[in-house]
């Protein structure tokens, strides 16, 4: 996730302080990992500096001076860029999954134990999340699918990949260092 420009695109919705953006930003995106104040404001200083925001209005509050933030032609111009560029698609060719099989097998270690307790793991996971999406809203539903089928993915490897350890073993063994 960007927060940098998450927040800019916020911005370009509307001008908005610090807190409101903070606001915006957990209930949209922040599900079980929200912003805390402080990245917010040192994301809308760099955001400032880099010319892709500005203050438009600082009014007294009951502490610090609150400050409206708006975007720049510059900083709109980057969400546009972001927006239209494609999320590389993952995973990736090496996982930690993966790195621990093959490492398990390679130091004589039990991977099937391993597979079992990471099969665990994603079971319990998966527990949280229906847990999520049967008690939350669209949003948090949306997430919890999204994380889920991931999830769902890597059971799915895991199962394949108990059921040819005895191949993958051999072949680890017969490479030598």
């Amino acid at each position: 996730m960007s927060v940098p420009l998450t927040l800019l695109g916020l911005l370009e919705r509307a001008p908005s302080h610090g807190y409101d953006l903070k606001r915006d930003y957990d209930t949209f995106f922040g599900v079980g990992k929200s912003l805390s104040f402080g990245q917010v404001y040192a994301t809308l200083s760099r955001l400032t500096r880099d010319g892709k925001v500005v203050m438009d209005e600082v009014a007294p509050g009951d502490g610090p001076d609150r400050k409206r933030y708006v975007i720049t032609e510059q900083g709109a111009t980057e969400v546009s860029a972001w927006l239209a560029d494609p999320v590389a698609p993952e995973p990736h060719l090496q996982s930690v999954l993966f790195t621990k099989v093959v490492l398990a097998l390679m130091l004589d270690r039990p991977a099937e134990a391993y597979l079992d307790a990471q099969r665990q793991a994603h079971v319990a996971r998966m527990r949280e999340l229906t847990t999520v999406k049967r008690s939350g809203g669209l949003v948090e539903g949306l997430l919890a699918d999204h994380g889920l089928f991931h999830l769902e993915a890597d059971l799915r490897w895991i199962d394949t990949t108990s059921a040819r350890l005895d191949a993958l073993r051999t072949q680890i063994r017969g490479v030598k260092p």
